[in-house]
C-alpha cells in the first residue's frame, strides 16, 4: 500500500485525467481549518515563520452570512496585532484585491463598533495590520506564488493611487510550494486529499462510491485520518455537492453571487477613480445607495 501511495503521487503530474465538472472548493478548506484551531495556527506559523503554540491566541473573526453583510469570507482571525484574511479559490480571480478590500472594510467596521470609539473623535483608533492570502487549487497552471494588487484594477494608471492592497496567491495543488507543505502537514494532507478525490472521481461511473473509496483510502494511508474519521459523512456530502453536475440550480445561484460580486467590484473601482471615498464606504452596507450608484454609472 505504501509503495502504491508513493507511485500515485510520483505519477500524478504526468497523468491525463478527465476534467471533473465541479471542483472541491472553499467549503471543505474552510470546514477543515475552522474545526481545528491547532491546524489553523500551524498554517499561520508556516506562512509567517513564527512558532506560536497556543491556539487560544487566535481570535477568529470570519465574516458569516447575514442580511447586512455584502460578502462573507472563508477564514479570518487576529493574532499578534495582525488580521489574517484567508480565501480558498479553485478558479483564477484577478478581482481578489477588491474582494479583500471589502472584507477588510467590514472587519474594521466591526472592530470599531466593538471598541465603541468614534471615527470623528480626536483619539487614534488602533487597527490590526491586514495580511491577505489566497490558497489556489484549480486545474489551471499558475506560478507557485504571485502577488495581486488593487492598483492593477485602476483605470488611470498615470495617476498615483492613494490606496493600495496586495494579495499573496499560493498554489497549493499537490507538488507545489513544497517548503510550505513541509512546514504545515495539514495543508500538505489537504493537497493530497484533493488530488486523490479528483483522480478517484474522474475514473468512476458511480461517483458516490468512488468518493467514499477515496475517503477510505486516505484514512487507511493516514491522510487527514483523524479529521476524516470524525467528519466522514459531512466531507462526503460536501464532495458530492461539488462533483454533482446535476446540481444545476446550485450552479445558477453560485454564478449569480459571483456576478453580484463583480458588479460591486466594478462600482468600487469607479468610485475610487472618482475619489468618492465616502460613497465607497457606504455602499458596503447601504443597498439602496448601491443600486442608485449602479444606475448612475450604468453598471448592469
Amino acid at each position: 500500500m505504501k509503495n502504491y501511495l508513493r507511485n500515485f503521487f510520483d505519477n500524478w503530474h504526468g497523468r491525463r485525467h478527465h476534467r471533473v465538472h465541479r471542483q472541491i472548493k472553499d467549503r471543505l478548506f474552510r470546514f477543515l481549518f475552522e474545526k481545528d484551531r491547532e491546524a489553523l495556527l500551524q498554517l499561520y506559523n508556516a506562512l509567517n515563520g513564527t512558532n506560536y503554540n497556543d491556539s487560544s491566541l487566535l481570535q477568529v473573526v470570519t465574516i458569516e452570512s447575514a442580511v447586512y453583510v455584502v460578502m462573507k469570507n472563508d477564514l479570518a482571525f487576529i493574532i499578534a496585532g495582525v488580521i489574517n484574511l484567508y480565501e480558498h479559490q479553485s478558479t483564477v480571480n484577478p478581482n481578489m484585491p477588491v474582494r479583500f478590500l471589502i472584507y477588510l472594510a467590514q472587519e474594521y467596521q466591526g472592530i470599531i463598533e466593538k471598541a465603541q470609539e468614534s471615527l470623528y473623535g480626536s483619539k487614534q483608533i488602533l487597527l490590526p495590520t491586514p495580511h491577505c492570502v489566497v490558497f489556489y487549487n484549480g486545474d489551471r497552471e499558475i506560478p507557485e506564488e504571485q502577488v495581486l494588487k488593487l492598483s492593477d484594477a485602476f483605470e488611470n494608471k498615470e495617476q498615483k493611487a492613494d490606496v493600495e492592497l496586495t494579495v499573496k496567491v499560493l498554489n497549493i495543488n499537490y507538488g507545489h510550494n513544497s517548503h510550505l507543505m513541509e512546514q504545515c502537514k495539514i495543508l500538505e494532507d489537504y493537497a493530497k486529499f484533493v488530488a486523490i478525490t479528483r483522480q478517484f472521481a474522474s475514473e468512476a461511473t458511480d461517483r458516490k462510491a468512488a468518493l467514499n473509496d477515496a475517503i477510505l483510502y486516505c484514512i487507511q494511508n493516514h491522510i487527514l485520518e483523524d479529521f476524516l474519521r470524525k467528519y466522514r459523512m459531512e466531507v462526503l456530502g460536501m464532495l458530492l455537492e461539488e462533483f454533482d453536475v446535476n446540481k444545476y440550480e446550485r450552479s445558477l445561484r453560485e454564478e449569480g453571487r459571483e456576478e453580484g460580486e463583480t458588479r460591486l467590484a466594478t462600482l468600487l473601482n469607479r468610485l475610487f477613480s472618482d475619489n468618492r471615498m465616502e460613497d465607497a464606504r457606504l455602499v458596503l452596507t447601504d443597498k439602496n445607495l448601491r443600486e442608485k450608484l449602479y444606475r448612475e454609472y450604468g453598471i448592469k
